[in-house]
């Protein structure tokens, strides 16, 4: 099972952290991603991570201002998100999958959604 929290309600520019979850398996099995879904718009793929074969990948809108990484300890991957603007606004999801590509289609777990909204 994968839980996401941490969204909430942040001006722009202000950060949030994301947290996921994980539990019934090791994070060094497999790999983790974030995606986001505004409204009106496709999901999209945010970052993803592997502890097993180190690989880290930012998608080009979030380069620079958020950061990926896991705590193989507890089990949890967080996404830090910085300098956050009014489009970063979205229904944030982690995700398993085998491989950290920016694929949805090869996830297959996927947790609930936490809302972040960026608005002044």
């Amino acid at each position: 099972q994968l839980q996401a929290s941490g969204g909430g309600l942040v001006r722009p520019g202000g950060s949030l952290r994301l947290s996921c979850a994980i539990s019934g398996f090791a994070l060094t099995q497999d790999a983790i991603g974030w995606f986001r879904q505004a409204p009106g718009k496709e999901r999209e793929g945010v970052s993803c991570i592997s502890s097993r074969d180190e690989s880290i990948y930012y998608a080009d809108p979030v380069k620079g201002r958020f950061t990926i990484s896991s705590d193989n300890t507890n089990n949890t991957v967080y996404l830090q998100m910085n300098n956050l603007k009014p489009e970063d606004t979205a229904v944030y999801y982690c995700a398993r999958s085998p491989y950290c590509i920016m694929v949805d289609a090869i996830y297959n777990y996927w947790g609930q959604g936490t809302q972040v909204t960026v608005s002044s």
